[in-house]
């Protein structure tokens, strides 16, 4: 019997997304899936990614029915014990024979026929149990793994955020986050509205919408390139670096924060700078205004004729603030990596700080909700360059509301000291951080 495409789409995706870096949300919207129906796709969407969010609860729950220790199992037996795990335990609209037969389906096609009367066992008997209720959350411990987040990970942010704050990152982490769009033609609301997109104005950036319904990857606006997708906190990074002749964008693709800077400064010069060249292929494809010269270079080695008067590093970070996008990084990311990425970025801001000019403005950004790559880069890069001062912050972001650019009234809340902090669950958006640096005009 064949497997139905997109639980076929499913179970290859969750092994690339094993064996190698790659990204689900990438995979998903990859040109291999587009020929999956609305309803396949959808359904491969909520398996991939419930899969990865939910993945130790899972694996907790396999682990009490099987008679083999999980790391003796082959990563094909893995993945589709996992996948119909998910359906048993949280999708209640699909049959459980229908979840068991498929997976076990899957077991044989994939070759490991060794493995289909144990997969079978183990399934036939979760099908048959109660899952454990969740409970509210007592203490970090109970916390991650209630939430399936890595305990190392929970620990820091209840000892950062407090336990509440803790609760809320990980319940949003766990949900799907809403799609936000960012567009420039005033016109395109209605266009969308034809095409069966139900809209909302932006909570946190009043130029954003919010997608109710309807799938706007499939509209022509967003295959014109209209339209781009753009949580609303990184449509917030790319305010905060303001007007200017001259701006540079050192780590530019995929291009949201790059398109946003040069709708802002039309008459400007925006340099988009790359490193990766897959990446400044992307960069390419999704840049067409004329104001753009994209480059491919490590800003490290980038030569500029003359100094720029705005730049933004949005530097490559462990992205602990995008979980809810991006669930595998919470199972491939370790607590060492934080240093080696620390001094990554470093590298890149003192790089680019040597391209403000006088009186310039540098807006150091990353997705991350870890001190190591936020306060903690900005304040090492402070102590060897005395040229720069920090600038507070809640400042600009008064300056944008006041001009009706910044939607969310409790400005207090995105601070912390003087830089821009969002927080999943507390904001409408992922997790950022910002900070802004001016350098002397002397």
């Amino acid at each position: 019997m064949s497997i139905s495409p997109a639980r076929a789409a499913a179970f290859e995706i969750l092994l690339r997304v094993e064996r190698t870096d790659a990204f689900a949300s990438e995979l998903l919207h990859s040109s291999r899936y587009a020929k999956l129906s609305s309803l396949d796709h959808g359904l491969a969407t909520e398996l991939v990614m419930g899969v990865l969010r939910w993945r130790s609860l899972l694996d907790a729950q396999i682990a009490k029915l099987s008679s083999q220790p999980l790391v003796k199992l082959d990563l094909e037996v893995l993945t589709a014990l996992r996948i119909a795990a998910y359906q048993l335990g949280f999708l209640s609209r699909i049959p459980k024979h229908a979840a068991v037969h498929e997976s076990v389906e899957t077991v044989k096609q994939a070759k490991k026929q060794s493995a289909v009367g144990f997969t079978n066992a183990v399934l036939r008997k979760m099908a048959g149990s109660e899952w454990p209720r969740r409970t509210e959350s007592a203490d970090a411990a109970h916390l991650a793994a209630e939430s399936a987040h890595p305990s190392w990970l929970v620990d820091r942010w209840v000892g950062q955020f407090g336990l509440k704050a803790a609760q809320e990152i990980c319940a949003y982490d766990q949900t799907v986050p809403q799609t936000s769009i960012r567009f420039s033609d005033p016109g395109l609301d209605d266009e969308l509205a034809g095409a069966g997109i139900k809209l909302a104005a932006g909570r946190l950036v009043t130029s954003a919408r919010r997608v109710l319904s309807g799938d706007v990857t499939r509209t022509k606006a967003f295959h014109d390139g209209k339209v781009a997708i753009q949580d609303e906190g990184s449509q917030l990074i790319a305010l905060l670096v303001g007007e200017g002749k001259r701006i540079l964008d050192c780590c530019a693709a995929p291009g949201g924060k790059t398109r946003v800077l040069a709708e802002r400064n039309p008459q400007s010069k925006v340099v988009a700078v790359e490193l990766h060249p897959h990446r400044a292929r992307l960069l390419r494809k999704l840049i067409s205004a004329k104001n753009v010269e994209i480059i491919r270079s490590d800003i490290q080695q980038l030569r500029a004729d003359e100094p720029f008067d705005r730049v933004l590093a949005d530097v490559p970070c462990s992205g602990t603030g995008t979980l809810a996008h991006n669930p595998e990084i919470k199972w491939r990311l370790k607590l060492e990596d934080l240093a080696d990425l620390r001094s990554h970025q470093l590298a890149i801001l003192q790089a680019a700080m040597q391209k403000v000019g006088p009186g310039g403005r540098f807006v150091y950004s990353t997705c991350s909700l870890e001190h190591e790559e936020n306060a903690a880069v900005v304040t090492e890069a402070l102590s060897r360059d005395n040229s720069f001062c920090l600038i507070n912050c809640k400042a600009v972001l008064e300056s944008l509301r006041t001009a009706g650019e910044l939607a969310w009234e409790g400005i207090d809340s995105l601070i912390e000291g003087p830089y821009l902090r969002t927080i999943p669950g507390l904001h409408p958006c992922h997790g950022f951080f910002a900070a802004i640096l001016e350098k002397s005009s002397r």
